[in-house]
């Protein structure tokens, strides 16, 4: 009876220690935020984030919100870099802000000449970054990707149609 007694008061012990860590524990939304700060030179609240499946890879898009024009010079050097970079095939960036396990990230490093095109356009207050996969493949890996985007960060990235629905 006195070890079933301990057993009980250890599991209830641990569960309760286990509530206060997982409470003191940043979540995986804001961790991901912490490091993208890192990286990104921009304000989160103040832009809003599009990841647009296509039927040939997809387009990430970041705009300024309404009244925060200063974010826009940020944003699309940022972008541009981010573009350079991808074309190269380094993905350092993502890798350091998601994980090296990220879904889809191995597929966009490995890919060859003609595989995956990545290019830069500036919009109206923001910029967009478009993939195209020349293969099932790669066009898999970008809508991965980009799942994985929007799964990370949370409230700061949204799909396309959940942009279209904004009030």
């Amino acid at each position: 009876m006195k070890s079933l007694l301990l057993c009980m008061t250890l599991v209830a012990a641990l569960g309760s220690t286990k509530a206060i860590l997982a409470d003191d524990t940043p979540s995986r939304e804001d961790a991901v935020r912490a490091r993208g700060a890192e990286v990104m030179p921009f304000h989160l609240a103040d832009t809003i984030h599009v990841f647009e499946k296509t039927e040939t890879g997809g387009v990430q898009r970041v705009k300024a919100r309404d009244g925060h024009a200063d974010e826009v010079p940020m944003i699309r050097t940022h972008l541009r870099k981010i573009a350079d970079s991808f074309a190269q095939h380094d993905f350092s960036g993502p890798a350091h802000v998601h994980g090296e396990a990220m879904p889809g990230l191995a597929e966009l490093r490995s890919a060859k000449d003609g595989e995956l095109t990545v290019t830069f356009r500036e919009i109206d207050a923001g910029a967009e970054v478009t993939y195209w996969g020349a293969t099932p493949q790669m066009r898999d890996a970008i809508h991965r990707w980009f799942d994985a985007q929007l799964a990370d960060h949370g409230h700061d990235a949204m799909g396309h149609d959940q942009h279209e629905h904004m009030p």
